[in-house]
């Protein structure tokens, strides 16, 4: 075991001491999620410039998972370019805890097509000039080739795991400019789309398949992207008020109502869907993605209503990234910003795509989102697996937040898990080896980074 990026890395045991285990990834990836020596707490008074402290008596928000968005095209990769054997092997690796698997607790699939599948649908295509408001023609057909299937052998492996729900449109019947991309909802279908989520709710819990949260509309204020589908604040909080909490409550659903679902530069727009009296009864809390704005956005809708939950649901890493870069960039905001700015969770964009970065849709899917797997002649491992892995194995559902102060150029964030165990995940965003104090209670431990390294500590 090479023990340089530990100053305590080659002790040995000492009775009664409290070790804490150290998993380590670097910007130079020569070691990713690498178990390294075993470090060990002492009493003693330990000389540290820098020291971060944790206390878990201050508690904030609990966590319910990390993980990835499951596209139709990430289910595609899985389904159709493995072996059985292969894809067995591949789901326990990322949805079982224990030896080298990684844990992912949480995922987002999309309600009916994404940009990141080979084609637009929903679950109620029609021809031209046709439309359906009691929805009879619904069915959910198109994911039954492979985000189902994927989906049922997941959930046999962790049959707890979180599933979030997000539309990326509505059928094109419903929508104002009759077309996948752009457009709004007419007010005339409000009611027929609400009973649209229900229909698909149910129709999934058919399946198996318990969808635990659905934001109301992937990016409601992006028109650009293939499908996608426009609206406004005062628009979503009258569907959420008039039409889909009616609607979840006469069907006795308990699927979490989620807002917003799109950037970090306009907290204002739940702030003023959740003003609202009528609508927040119905509303769980409010998702973000992080391609414009500060993650500290968060943190002011939480501030506006703390009594709601807040999910970060989306961030993408480009086939011409940087490992590096991206992973001191997206552990910074999101793995530590996110849940520092109470953040219930953390979601990647997106688990699967294949060496083309394939499959995606045509004028305005993304045709460079890098998946946290490339499944081509083999599978490989890319930075957001990394980078989601660093928390998923460690932090698991029903861990809280707990205090740990921020120390210059060392940002971390620390966890209280439903067994006892403390988790610190600890960022060196600077280019040089930075050494650290741990102090837990009456104990310390020290220990270094390398530049551009992300450190999970547990104990």
């Amino acid at each position: 075991m090479v023990c340089l990026a530990l100053t305590l890395s080659c002790a040995k045991k000492e009775s009664g001491k409290v070790k804490a285990e150290f998993w380590l990834t670097t910007g130079d990836q020569r070691s990713l999620l690498a178990k390294q020596e075993t470090l060990f707490f002492t009493d003693q008074v330990v000389s540290a410039d820098a020291v971060i402290t944790v206390d878990t008596v201050r508690q904030f928000q609990g966590i319910d998972g990390f993980g990835y968005a499951l596209t139709g095209g990430s289910a595609w990769a899985i389904n159709q370019k493995l072996s059985a054997t292969q894809r067995d092997s591949l789901l326990k690796e990322l949805f079982l805890t224990d030896g080298n698997h990684i844990g992912i607790s949480y995922l987002r699939v999309s309600i009916g097509g994404s940009d990141l599948d080979d084609h637009v649908f929903t679950y109620n295509d029609l021809p031209k000039g046709k439309t359906d408001p009691e929805l009879k023609k619904f069915t959910l057909s198109s994911d039954t080739v492979n985000l189902i299937p994927v989906l049922k052998e997941i959930l046999a492996l962790n049959p707890d795991i979180k599933i979030m729900g997000s539309p990326w449109t509505s059928p094109v019947w419903m929508k104002t400019n009759g077309l996948p991309k752009g457009g709004s909802l007419k007010p005339e279908y409000y009611s027929a789309y609400a009973n649209y989520f229900v229909k698909y709710i149910q129709a999934m819990k058919k399946e198996g398949i318990t969808i635990d949260a659905v934001t109301i509309q992937n990016e409601p204020e992006n028109p650009k992207n293939t499908p996608s589908l426009v609206m406004n604040a005062e628009e979503q909080a009258l569907f959420i008020k008039k039409h889909l909490g009616p609607a979840f409550k006469a069907a006795d659903l308990t699927t979490k109502i989620i807002l917003f679902d799109h950037n970090c530069d306009h907290p204002e727009y739940p702030i003023a869907i959740l003003n609202d009296a009528e609508a927040k009864p119905f509303i769980n809390g409010s998702a973000f993605h992080l391609y414009v704005g500060e993650i500290n956005a968060l943190s002011k809708v939480h501030d506006a209503h703390p009594d709601k939950s807040l999910y970060f649901t989306e961030q993408w890493t480009s086939g011409k990234g940087e490992f590096a870069g991206d992973l001191n960039w997206h552990t910074k905001n999101l793995i530590i910003g996110a849940t520092r700015n109470w953040s219930r969770n953390v979601l990647e964009w997106n688990l699967a795509s294949d060496e083309n970065f394939n499959p995606h849709t045509s004028d305005g899917g993304c045709d460079i989102c890098q998946g946290a797997l490339t499944i081509g002649d083999k599978v490989t491992r890319k930075v957001s697996y990394y980078i989601i892995a660093h928390a998923s194995k460690f932090v698991r559902p029903g861990s809280v937040r707990v205090e740990s102060n921020l120390i210059d150029g060392l940002p971390n964030v620390a966890f209280l898990t439903p067994e006892g165990k403390k988790v610190l995940i600890v960022l060196n965003e600077g280019k040089e080896a930075k050494s650290f104090a741990i102090q837990a209670k009456d104990k310390t431990v020290t220990a270094s980074l390398p530049g551009g390294a992300v450190g999970t500590f547990v104990w």
